[in-house]
């Protein structure tokens, strides 16, 4: 995804889930689907996005993606969860529902 594509995402929705990656990366792989099924399951009013980091490496500097996988959350146009490599779905759960129940 290009920049102005995430930035007109991130603007157009309340909340947004930019998941970046690589296909080189073991924990990217085994990770994703897991966080589909949260956020399909727990969050369905969160727009979800996958990246490719090594297709679009200008998109993961830009948002300071230096690492795979790392997981950003967006509400309301606001950064408010990073997590990268080492993630916890409980963890991420809890801190997503955080936010989640304020807004939705």
């Amino acid at each position: 995804m290009e920049i102005k594509d995430i930035e007109s995402l991130v603007a157009d929705n309340t909340a947004v889930l930019l998941y970046f990656y690589n296909d080189n990366c073991a924990p990217c792989k085994i990770l994703r689907p897991k966080v589909q099924d949260l956020i399909q399951d727990n969050f369905p009013n969160i727009k979800f996005r996958l990246i490719n980091a090594e297709q679009f490496p200008a998109t993961s500097a830009q948002y300071g993606v230096f690492a795979s996988p790392t997981l950003l959350v967006f509400f309301e146009g606001k950064e408010y969860i990073r997590e990268s490599k080492n993630i916890s779905i409980s963890e991420l759960n809890d801190k997503i529902e955080r936010f989640y129940t304020m807004i939705f």
